[in-house]
C-alpha cells in the first residue's frame, strides 16, 4: 500500500507510511493527508492509474465521437485488429448515436471474419488475441458546432466544440491534452471536486495555525483562516478551469485571452485519458475489465 501511494503521489516513502497509519489504511484518506502536509506536490501525480487501452476519435463535419476501449496489456494496444475495432466503434458512435455501451455493442459491425454485431466482434477478438477487452465510455458530438480533435498517441484524446478559428481550436485541444483542465470555466468545476479541495485547504490552514501557536505566534482569527481557505479554493478553481489556465504556447496570456484575440469561442470539450479513474484498490485493472466483459456477455 505504501508503494502504491508513493506511485500515485510522488511523496517520500516515510510520509506515505505515516499517512497510511494515520488514515488506518484508507488509501484515499491517506492521499488527502499527504495533500494537507505536502500541498499540491502530492496531488500532481494522483491521477496516475495503471490501465491499458486506447482512445479513438473520429470527426466528420459537425459530427464526432471519442471512445475508450480497454485491454489488459500494453502489447495489445499496438495490435492492428484491436486498433481497427476501436476506430470502428468510434465511427459507429458518430453515425448511430447509441444511448450507452450496451446499445453500441448491439449495432451491426463485422471485422476479422466476426460479426454480425460489434459485441460479436469483441468476443471474437478476445478469442483471437487471447486477452479481455471492453468498451469503457464514449462521447458523441452532433450539435452543429465546429469540431477539433487531438490524439496524443493513443492514450490521451480531446474533442473541442467551437466557433471561430480552426487553428486556435486545435491549439486548445493540444492545451487540454497537456494541462488536463477539469472544466471549461470556474462555474463548471464539479461541486464534489470543489468540496474536496475546500476540505483539504481547511485542514492545511488548521495545521499551519496549530504550528504557528506551538511556535509562540499569536493565534489567527477564524475570519483570517476562512479567507485563507477561500483563497486556496479560488486558486484551485483558476488552475483547473480551461479558460483561466495559462496558455501552453504563450504563458503570458490565459486561454480565454488567446481565444478572444482569435475571435474564437469554445462551447465544450471532452478529455479522455486511458484508465483515468480506474483504481487498483478495486481489485485490479484486469479484474475490472473481466467484470465488464462478464457484464457484457450477460446482456
Amino acid at each position: 500500500m505504501v508503494a502504491e501511494l508513493r506511485a500515485k503521489t510522488d511523496a517520500p516513502m516515510m510520509e506515505c507510511k505515516k499517512a497510511l497509519t494515520e488514515a488506518d489504511g484508507n488509501a484515499e484518506r491517506a492521499e488527502e493527508i499527504l495533500r494537507v502536509k505536502l500541498g499540491n506536490k502530492a496531488g500532481k501525480a494522483a491521477s496516475r492509474v495503471t490501465a491499458e487501452g486506447v482512445i479513438a476519435a473520429v470527426v466528420d463535419g459537425s459530427t464526432g465521437a471519442m471512445v475508450e476501449v480497454n485491454c489488459e496489456t500494453d502489447f495489445v494496444t499496438k495490435n492492428d485488429s484491436f486498433l481497427a475495432f476501436s476506430k470502428g466503434a468510434a465511427q459507429l458512435i458518430a453515425r448511430n448515436a447509441p444511448a450507452d455501451v450496451a446499445a453500441l455493442s448491439a449495432l451491426p459491425y463485422t471485422q476479422d471474419g466476426f460479426g454480425p454485431t460489434l459485441e460479436d466482434v469483441r468476443k471474437g477478438l478476445i478469442g483471437k488475441i487471447g486477452e479481455n477487452m471492453a468498451i469503457r465510455r464514449f462521447e458523441r458530438y452532433a450539435d452543429g458546432g465546429k469540431l477539433a480533435s487531438y490524439l496524443h498517441g493513443t492514450r490521451i484524446g480531446v474533442v473541442v466544440e467551437y466557433t471561430g478559428d480552426e487553428v486556435a481550436a486545435k491549439d486548445v485541444a493540444m492545451h487540454v491534452a497537456a494541462m488536463k483542465p477539469a472544466a471549461l470555466s470556474q462555474a463548471d468545476v464539479p461541486p464534489a471536486l470543489v468540496d474536496k479541495e475546500r476540505k483539504i485547504a481547511a485542514e492545511k490552514a488548521a495545521e499551519d495555525a496549530a504550528t504557528a501557536v506551538a511556535a509562540g505566534k499569536p493565534a489567527q482569527s477564524p475570519e483570517i483562516v476562512t479567507k485563507r481557505v477561500e483563497g486556496s479554493v479560488q486558486k484551485f478553481l483558476k488552475e483547473v478551469s480551461l479558460l483561466n489556465q495559462s496558455f501552453v504556447k504563450n504563458d503570458k496570456q490565459t486561454v480565454e485571452q488567446m481565444l478572444k484575440e482569435k475571435a474564437t469561442q469554445v462551447q465544450r470539450f471532452t478529455l479522455y485519458v486511458v484508465g483515468e479513474g480506474i483504481e487498483k484498490k478495486v481489485d485490479d485493472f484486469a479484474a475490472e475489465v473481466a467484470a465488464q466483459v462478464a457484464a457484457a456477455k450477460s446482456h
